[in-house]
């Protein structure tokens, strides 16, 4: 096989979907999907059963909600992230020395406002029979840096949605337990770009991107427990399969490189974890109420991406380790029309230090968080809340390979990334 002929595989494997994949890490998976469980971080989860967003975090405690329920909202996230150029380099072909990358340090890559829609809707069909619906993002992504950016040939657009909608029925085996659980159907869209290197650092950057999608169907289920005061809750989510299938452009590439140029289809199989969620709640007094969660996210299905093209086929190493978060948080219920609510949650970070990636400026996390449901009447409530995430710092060492041998080119991205994130939330509960 010809030079020209074998770089295409050897770009996709290095350039434009090495990195995707792992932006679907811990520091993407949304846990935003309701208002009411910002507000206490998420320490209700599986036990609450006080709000239709219920019908994700564990169907089961959908028994606790009589009649039509319906709850509409949304999470505002700004994030902020930074990058610092620690001595980002690249190899020239015949020269023993490496060269820096110089640039800018790209700014903040993410959108200034990200919004996270959720629906959900909750019906009781008999005294035992529960049926219910949701629709929310539970990954998501959008990020760019800045022309010039110094880790360019790691990332430049990142751009990621998913659509999961779930339908679900529960029922209610005594007056003390329930059981539930629903189809999780799955839409997943994925755009990435970023630059190649030439063969001499002096030429203008080559260009890659890829894009691909795909549907896919998992499930989850629950146990819901009453015990006078106390309740539990316990809730399994299943992997999702998917295999996205698009295309990559690979663009720019002059003199001996130019033979790589152009579009190819390609697939890429993408599993996502299962999720264990285990929640108690407790009512300390008539009006105050704590709470606690602790959840598993089996990240260590994701050892490698194997990326399947029309020229070949590549694997990429990422040897995630499996995940954790813990939650607690309290409410207390002032008057008949206003419930307060706080928590905190430490979430620890799925991703390997030896394959961290800018399109993933993420590390260990912990939240601050409250908020307040104001009992509008018996039919309607609002629930608004807001969160501040830490975000610990992470450094980068991430070297990429491109073209094969006598050509190979490797860029060492060197950086230090920081940042946090802020969300403001609100829901309105209906119930008829």
């Amino acid at each position: 096989m010809s030079f020209s002929r074998r770089l295409p595989s050897f770009l996709l494997a290095a350039g434009a979907i090495t990195a995707p994949l792992p932006a679907l890490a811990g520091g993407f998976y949304l846990q935003e999907q309701s208002p009411k469980e910002t507000g206490r971080a998420l320490s209700g989860g599986a036990a609450a059963g006080d709000d239709p967003s219920t019908v994700y975090f564990n169907p089961a405690a959908m028994t606790e909600l009589p009649g039509i329920q319906t709850s509409i909202g949304g999470v505002a996230l700004f994030a902020k992230a930074q990058q610092t150029n620690r001595g980002t380099t690249r190899t020239v072909p015949g020269v023993t020395t490496q060269v820096p990358v110089s640039g800018v340090n790209g700014g903040n890559a993410f959108e200034s406002v990200i919004p996270i829609p959720s629906f959900y809707a909750t019906g009781q069909v008999s005294d035992r029979l529960w049926v219910g619906v949701g629709v929310n993002a539970p990954f998501g992504l959008k990020l760019e840096y800045e022309d010039g950016y110094f880790g360019r040939y790691d990332s430049l657009y990142t751009d990621l949605k998913t659509y999961n909608i779930q339908p679900s029925a529960a029922y209610k085996l005594t007056d003390n337990l329930s059981v539930g659980g629903g189809v999780d159907v799955q839409y997943v869209k994925v755009t990435l770009t970023n630059a190649l290197p030439q063969l001499s650092p002096l030429l203008a950057d080559g260009h890659a991107s890829v894009e691909g999608d795909d549907w896919s169907v998992g499930w989850n289920a629950g146990l819901f427990y009453r015990a006078g005061d106390t309740q539990f809750g316990v809730h399994y989510r299943s992997r999702m399969k998917h295999s996205l299938q698009g295309e990559q452009v690979i663009s720019g590439l002059v003199g001996p490189l130019a033979g790589a140029n152009g579009s190819f289809a390609a697939t890429a199989p993408l599993t996502l974890p299962d999720i264990a969620t285990l929640s108690m709640t407790h009512r300390l007094t008539p009006q105050l109420r704590a709470m606690l969660t602790a959840r598993w996210y089996n990240w260590s299905v994701m050892e490698s991406i194997t990326i399947n093209a029309t020229n070949g086929t590549s694997v990429k190493e990422l040897e995630y380790h499996d995940s954790y978060s813990f939650s607690a948080g309290g409410e207390y219920d002032v008057n008949d029309k206003l419930t307060l609510r706080a928590g905190t949650m430490f979430d620890r970070s799925p991703t390997n230090p030896q394959h961290l990636t800018t399109r993933v400026p993420d590390g260990d996390r912990v939240w601050l968080s409250g908020g307040a449901t104001w009992n509008l009447s018996q039919a309607f409530a609002l629930n608004v809340s807001y969160a501040h995430t830490f975000v610990e710092k992470a450094n980068i060492i991430r070297p990429d390979s491109y073209f094969p041998a006598p050509a190979t080119v490797t860029a060492t991205t060197l950086a230090q990334t920081s940042g946090n994130a802020d969300q403001v939330a609100a829901s309105l509960t209906i119930r008829f």
